[in-house]
């Protein structure tokens, strides 16, 4: 029996493993390539002023599910109870949920008329068009895009930008760094233009042929530039989205029939 490439998978801890099972839950295997390592920080000066002074914020906005998880456990210390009248915001519906379950709040996130979860998407949101000197809380990790602090500050706000964890880039395990370079796998999935710029520096002229599954057109137009000849952007960012993205690119006729079989069913 023929032993099938597997689907690389770059997302890092948890979320990793909730991508892989709906990948395999198509009966797709899959190969995890852990190339970058998520950890909080500890807490800050800065971030402590942030939490005591967060009933002042108007708005709250979260980039990531980890900078969710982040938020929550700080207002669990210093807010038994949620102050009212803040407005939350999230780049994706995973990091909606997170705050959903993890603060019972109900979350503003990109319109569905974006077609994908990107800050870009968030901005066109009507409450952020017009800020008027609101405060407003943006909780993300160090460094990363600097796009939703300029853009909301241009529009009036006074934004408090929160590191509130680190991502560190580690290189491939050696068998996974041989598998780039002979581009032994049958697609590969990057949710983050980080990872994606990093992982490009292993990957052969066979693994930028192969497919590449991204979240989003803006990592497809990165890819592009760094050689990927074959990217398939997801409708979004959650597993659901990049499983359905991984079986159309690697079978499409069996996609086809499996849509096919949803809509008469």
């Amino acid at each position: 029996m023929d032993i099938q490439p597997p689907v690389v998978i770059t997302r890092p801890g948890e979320r990793g493993a909730v991508l892989a099972a709906a990948i395999e839950a198509r009966g797709l295997p899959v190969a995890r390539l852990e190339a970058m390592r998520v950890e909080a920080l500890p807490e800050t000066p800065e971030q402590r002023a942030a939490w005591l002074d967060f009933d002042h914020f108007r708005r709250v906005v979260v980039v990531s599910p980890f900078a969710a998880v982040c938020l929550a456990e700080a207002l669990d210390r210093y807010w038994p109870q949620l102050p009212l009248g803040i407005d939350y915001y999230a780049v994706g519906a995973a990091t909606a949920a997170v705050l959903h379950e993890r603060l019972g709040v109900r979350v503003h996130v990109p319109p569905s008329t974006a077609g994908e979860d990107t800050s870009e998407a968030l901005l066109t949101l009507g409450s952020l068009r017009t800020l008027h000197d609101e405060k407003i809380l943006l909780v993300a990790g160090e460094g990363g895009r600097t796009l939703l602090a300029e853009t909301l500050t241009e529009r009036g706000a006074r934004v408090t930008r929160l590191a509130v964890y680190r991502r560190t880039l580690q290189p491939p395990e050696p068998a996974m760094a041989d598998c780039l370079a002979a581009g032994d796998f049958r697609a590969l999935v990057v949710s983050s233009g980080e990872i994606l710029e990093y992982l490009a520096r292993w990957c052969s002229g066979a693994a930028l042929n192969q497919p590449l599954i991204v979240s989003s057109a803006r990592l497809a137009t990165l890819a592009g530039k760094l050689g990927f000849r074959d990217s398939v952007v997801a409708r979004g960012a959650t597993p659901t989205a990049l499983a359905a993205a991984v079986a159309d690119a690697c079978d499409p006729q069996e996609a086809d029939v499996d849509q096919d079989d949803l809509e008469k069913g």
